[in-house]
């Protein structure tokens, strides 16, 4: 008799530590948009209606291991990019804005065509995300904001690391140094993505209420940086927002417990791109 296969989780990220998250599928395009002084990473996975994956800060698109497949399984193409000066994306010298990175996204979306798509972001990709919605409406179909804030109020008070952070952060120095154009430069890299989260971003409920695209508020139990009734505002401030809960996981859900996030991210693909 066949047994039943449990899911195994990864709620320490002892494993992401070790290897990594599960490896990316073959890519159906790749390449690099030449964008506003920076040369921007993408990748394109599966056929059907467009999800863009946006990682969060410090880490690069590898990170959406976990989901890729889900969505090709479900028939959609996956888009990935890599944030300006993240993974196998380049920067200048100037300071990262996540209004930037929002244009970045614009521009690879022209370089494939592509008019309209739902947007999944992950920590700082979903403030990328919901920038998007705010300034392109027309080309995202809905947001999924999973894991983040709109304006400094909404984190936690930043403490000590305890060890599931730091097996996050020691996996994001290693990537970065198997990856950038730069491989010497993730302190510099950290120090000028931490100033942007510490100042950015500065988005009011009068700038929520303006928000018009389907958006589903996706905030982890245990999330280690963003409070709970930081969700809760966004949720009641973003006409027809969702609010969700994901119990027993904390900001690294894609990571921890990738069946009950994907759950709740092809719930929202599907209603977005009905």
């Amino acid at each position: 008799m066949m047994g039943v296969r449990v899911e195994t989780y990864d709620d320490d990220l002892s494993t992401f530590a070790a290897e990594g998250a599960p490896a990316l599928p073959t890519a159906t395009a790749e390449g690099h948009v030449e964008h506003d002084g920076a040369r921007i990473w993408y990748a394109t996975y599966g056929e059907g209606a467009p999800v863009i994956l946006l990682h969060g800060g410090l880490g690069h698109s590898g990170n959406w291991g976990n989901q890729v497949p889900a969505l090709i399984a479900s028939g959609y193409r996956a888009i990935l990019i890599d944030s300006r000066g993240h993974g196998r994306s380049t920067r200048d010298a100037r300071p990262f804005t996540y209004e930037q990175m929002a244009s970045d996204v614009l521009a690879v979306l022209d370089t494939l065509a592509v008019k309209t798509a739902a947007v999944v972001g992950w920590s700082d990709g979903a403030c990328i995300a919901m920038i998007l919605a705010m300034q392109a409406p027309a080309r995202v179909a809905g947001v999924f904001f999973f894991g983040c804030n709109m304006d400094p109020s909404g984190t936690k008070e930043f403490t000590a690391p305890d060890p599931i952070l730091n097996r996050c952060f020691g996996r994001h120095a290693r990537d970065y140094a198997a990856l950038s154009a730069t491989p010497d430069d993730f302190k510099a890299f950290t120090e000028a993505v931490s100033l942007m989260m510490a100042t950015q971003p500065n988005y009011g409920a009068d700038d929520l209420a303006a928000v018009r695209v389907p958006v589903t508020i996706v905030q982890s139990e245990y999330d280690e940086f963003i409070k709970r009734d930081h969700a809760e505002y966004l949720a009641r401030s973003i006409p027809g927002a969702e609010l969700v809960i994901l119990p027993d996981v904390t900001h690294f859900a894609p990571l921890q417990r990738p069946k009950q996030f994907n759950a709740i991210m092809l719930a929202f693909v599907r209603k977005v791109l009905a």
